[in-house]
């Protein structure tokens, strides 16, 4: 999972009423440079879908669970193959059961002392959300004196602004409906998907090869 968010700096949130189509959705993501994909318990049936695409796309792909609230709802997850944990907040069981398994956890914080919190019980990654709230010069401050952090935005990335948060110190992005949206899967319109996918891979790739060459 690491390397999925490394390479490539973005996290595919896939957050849907019908999870019927989630291995076309992650074939779709896939075929257009974005191979971490998180599938949200919003929906009761998230762990049926990571379990069905983690058997379609194997290797090529990183596939997580998000809106993980509890240590309860982690375990399911990774016996249903869930290879990282994304929580909107942190819970510490939840992060030391991951920690346990050898799970990477994206845990949600937002204030500077939530981030340090969660860092220093074992998150791998701080997903903060609403990024919209600060925007990427939020994530400049907050990284001042704390550069140790690796930071993912979450609630208000667009592909307009994705390459920004990356430039401000973020290590990816994390993106839903403005990447995978309910109407454009009813349609099954996955060619706009992956169209969608190439753009935003383009941009933030660009971005992480010209800080890692700043």
């Amino acid at each position: 999972m690491s390397k999925q968010i490394h390479e490539h700096g973005i996290v595919a949130v896939v957050r849907l009423d019908d999870l019927s189509t989630a291995v076309d959705v992650a074939r779709a993501l896939i075929a257009g440079g974005v191979t971490a994909i998180e599938y949200t318990f919003t929906n009761p049936r998230a762990g049926e879908a990571i379990a069905s695409v983690r058997e379609a796309v194997g290797s090529s792909g990183a596939i997580g669970a998000g809106t993980v609230l509890d240590s309860e709802t982690a375990r399911i997850a990774i016996l249903a193959g869930a290879e990282y944990i994304v929580t909107p907040t942190f819970k510490q069981a939840a992060v030391e059961l991951c920690n346990r398994y050898g799970i990477p956890t994206v845990v949600g914080a937002f204030t500077s002392t939530e981030m340090l919190t969660a860092w220093e019980a074992g998150a791998d990654y701080i997903k903060v959300h609403p990024a919209s709230l600060g925007g990427p010069k939020y994530f400049k401050d907050v990284l001042a004196p704390l550069p140790f952090l690796r930071l993912i935005p979450s609630g208000g990335v667009t592909p307009e602004n994705a390459a920004d948060f990356i430039n401000a110190g973020a290590v990816a992005v994390a993106m839903g409906g403005n990447l995978v949206d309910g109407k454009t899967v009813a349609e099954k319109d996955w060619a706009k998907i992956t169209e969608r996918a190439k753009g935003l891979s383009a941009s933030v790739k660009a971005a992480i090869s010209a800080k890692a060459g700043s």
